[in-house]
């Protein structure tokens, strides 16, 4: 009981908290007012009161509202609204400047009559916590569902149903999205009484993240089969860490005909079978994640989705039993398909056994790669005569392309690409040290300023750009150089810069990033080269407004002195930079983040 008690006083006092933080209560309107704009105001008022009591509504009755005060007059309270918004008009009695309580009259009343703002959700809670003086049992249905749907925020959503029953069953109606679980529990009880709670879910998110027996059973089939009788609208379901439910839950699945996403993050019991019924059921599926689903093999359901060819999102993230030979089984899918991300397990890609028949199959759907936009490929071999280096070349739509990790990329790869995205505007390249790909000491890693260059010439677009290497005490350098990167920031219009364990970028680097015209963001990650005097020339730079230092031991507080009180940066986050005070961080930017952990360099 005690237990009880403590929960809803914590709800009420949540309730209050965040009533008492919106907007202050509407202001009225000055009665001693006598400028022009006032009188025409008040003229524009009489006038639609006059409109409005002709339509059947009826006027608050003032005769005997203010007591022996007189002359008692019926006022409009004036409140600030959003634009497009559906807002109440307030009526009150007012004698002498005074105003006294009655009954209030609303009605709709658009936000291009009301002058200064108040938000809808701001007028709903002042009318909900008492202090307009009238209850939300006052307020038309239609306008408590306009204020519900403006609340995004889950915990804003929790307190404004705490008000009254109807605001209840309004949010109850109009809730659209939930994420649940540990604290589903039981989880049965639990998730039927979500669904009638909440009957028109259209996102539902059920993360089983740090569960342990003690916690209660975790959500099985039979959850999902509650799931799918109740949620008829569901169209974007996400499960991770669901240990307990398998091929017969996703079967289940297969009834929601409007399931357009699914996202499956360690699902250790579900396997291919599950996949394939799920694809069968639900024909609409455009979006399929598959994280660590070790079970999941690519036979017939990959295949079907590529017939369906509705499928626009496809990621696989370290699914042992799926390699880069089996994404071709996708055929004619890959018309349609607009973002991909394919993650090997790093320990398992050198022994899978690769088929050299299976760059003929990439060749047969050559022309069908075109509107793949987004292409992310990590612990990927791309090597001469292998299907992901023959995919690189052919992506004409492509926008945004991340390298982490991938083994064998050429400078050949790189030009080929740059030639065929040309809208390419985001580039991220994380490259393993060559002592980490022993399979190709034979012929090792070859990126050179070759592919900068290829990229400054025909990618005009290229927006952002990151580098970084896998280990800053044994980098490539037999790989890109400072002036290839400054010949492509220089050349592209490139916005945002990241340079992590670039042991050859120095202080001449900083000069010539001073004079970038595009640059607005700097991020520098154990660049030690660089030091006071390198960054003491950022403050030339002109657009330049996010700077981060992570682990940058050459910089110290001499470095940030020129920007203090300078006002020239908005953000400046400062991490593990050991020469750097958290006093020579103040004044240096709008917004300023600092933390500090040495223990990274023992």
């Amino acid at each position: 009981m005690k237990k009880s008690t403590a929960s809803w006083s914590v709800c009420f006092l949540g309730a209050l908290l965040l009533l008492s933080t919106m907007c202050e209560a509407l202001r009225p309107i000055d009665a001693t007012a006598g400028t022009k704009d006032s009188g025409n105001r008040r003229k524009e008022d009489d006038d639609l009161m006059s409109k409005e009591s002709t339509g059947g509504s009826s006027l608050p009755d003032c005769s005997h509202a203010c007591g022996p005060c007189s002359p008692c007059k019926r006022v409009m309270v004036s409140f600030k609204c959003t634009v497009a918004e559906s807002c109440p008009i307030v009526y009150r009695c007012m004698c002498k400047g005074k105003y006294y309580h009655i009954k209030l009259w609303l009605q709709p009343y658009h936000f291009s009559t009301i002058h200064g703002g108040y938000t809808a959700s701001s007028l709903l809670l002042r009318a909900s916590s008492g202090t307009m003086g009238f209850l939300t049992e006052d307020l038309p249905e239609e306008l408590l569902v306009n204020i519900v749907r403006r609340i995004d925020q889950t915990a804003d959503r929790n307190s404004i149903s705490l008000v009254s029953k109807r605001l209840y069953a309004i949010d109850g109606e109009q809730r659209d999205f939930l994420r649940v679980g540990c604290g589903l529990h039981p989880a049965i009880e639990a998730l039927t009484s979500l669904c009638i709670r909440f009957p028109n879910i259209k996102k539902l998110e059920i993360v089983y993240s740090g569960w342990m027996s003690n916690l209660g059973k975790q959500l099985d089939n039979q959850g999902l089969f509650v799931l799918s009788s109740n949620c008829h609208s569901l169209t974007e379901l996400t499960l991770s860490f669901c240990s307990f439910i398998n091929d017969s839950g996703l079967a289940y699945l297969s009834s929601c005909r409007n399931l357009r996403s699914l996202k499956l993050n360690f699902a250790p019991a579900i396997s291919s079978n599950g996949i394939l019924s799920l694809v069968v059921g639900c024909k609409n599926l455009s979006a399929l994640h598959l994280i660590r689903c070790m079970k999941v093999s690519s036979v017939e359901w990959l295949e079907y989705l590529g017939k369906l060819g509705k499928l626009e999102d496809l990621s696989i993230k370290n699914c042992r039993a799926i390699s880069e030979h089996d994404l071709t089984k996708l055929g004619p899918g890959w018309n349609n398909l607009k973002r991909l991300e394919f993650e090997m397990d790093a320990y398992y890609r050198y022994p899978k056994i690769y088929d050299s028949s299976s760059v003929e199959k990439w060749l047969m759907h050559q022309g069908s790669y075109k509107n793949l936009r987004d292409l992310s490929l990590v612990n990927c071999i791309i090597a001469p005569g292998r299907g992901l280096s023959y995919l690189l070349g052919r992506c004409e739509a492509l926008e945004r392309l991340h390298l982490d990790m991938c083994i064998a990329v050429e400078d050949t790869d790189m030009i080929a690409l740059s030639q065929k995205s040309r809208n390419l505007t985001s580039m991220s390249i994380r490259l393993p040290s060559q002592f980490l790909a022993p399979v190709f000491l034979s012929s090792p890693l070859r990126l050179t300023d070759e592919s900068l260059k290829a990229l400054a010439i025909n990618c005009s677009m290229l927006e952002v750009f990151e580098l970084s290497f896998s280990d800053g005490e044994f980098p490539s350098f037999n790989c890109f150089s400072q002036s290839g990167i400054l010949a492509l920031v220089q050349t592209c219009p490139i916005r945002v810069l990241v340079l992590d364990s670039a042991c050859f970028f120095n202080d001449s680097g900083m000069e010539a990033l001073s004079s970038s015209p595009y640059l607005q963001t700097l991020k520098l990650i154990k660049c030690q080269e660089v030091t006071d005097k390198g960054m003491q020339l950022i403050q030339r730079c002109p657009l330049l407004t996010d700077l981060n230092l992570r682990k940058c031991l050459g910089v110290t507080d001499s470095g940030l002195k020129p920007l203090i009180g300078l006002r020239k940066l908005k953000y400046l986050k400062v991490e593990d930079c050991p020469q750097i005070s958290e006093k020579g961080v103040q004044g240096t930017a709008m917004f300023i983040s600092y933390k500090q952990e040495s223990s990274w360099l023992y």
